[in-house]
């Protein structure tokens, strides 16, 4: 298998693609008390500037800065991943070589990355994750999705 290589840069700005194994699921928003609670401990232990994020149903989007002494964004999110599924109840029935691995099978293994380049860049990035509920069909206006920091209830 190719070694998957990532770009990083101390205080750079990286955009994110997380998605759950089940497309079409709705996990992340049943437990969306549970997203959050690993969120926050792994952020209070690995401190960066969150610029944006929207949890969806079976996917995230999110944007941060990373801090200008290390890039620690692969551990982040296999703390958030690793904490959310471990409070998760139900048989997700993983494939062998995911239990091989201890993997439950809620997560897909890899996520997607980009360092953000300028502001041009990091303007149409924010613009996605804002509209992203809004594209999928779950609300008409960004403001009324309550799992996003564009809501109106997180201002």
């Amino acid at each position: 298998m190719t070694a998957y290589r990532r770009l990083r840069r101390p205080g750079a700005t990286y955009a994110f693609t997380l998605c759950l194994q089940q497309p079409g699921s709705t996990l992340l928003t049943q437990q969306i008390d549970r997203l959050r609670s690993a969120w926050r401990t792994t952020l209070g232990e690995l401190p960066v500037r969150r610029q944006a994020v929207v949890v969806l149903p079976d996917h995230l989007l999110a944007i941060w800065t990373e801090p200008e002494g290390a890039v620690q964004f692969p551990e982040r999110w296999r703390r958030i991943k690793a904490r959310f599924s471990r409070t998760v109840s139900g048989d997700f029935a993983p494939r062998p070589s995911l239990q091989r691995r201890r993997e439950r099978g809620i997560w897909q293994r890899r996520y997607w990355e980009h360092m953000i380049r300028d502001a041009a860049e990091l303007d149409a990035a924010l613009e996605t994750c804002r509209l992203a509920p809004v594209r999928l069909g779950l609300v008409t206006d960004a403001s009324d999705w309550p799992y996003s920091s564009f809501s109106a209830r997180n201002r």
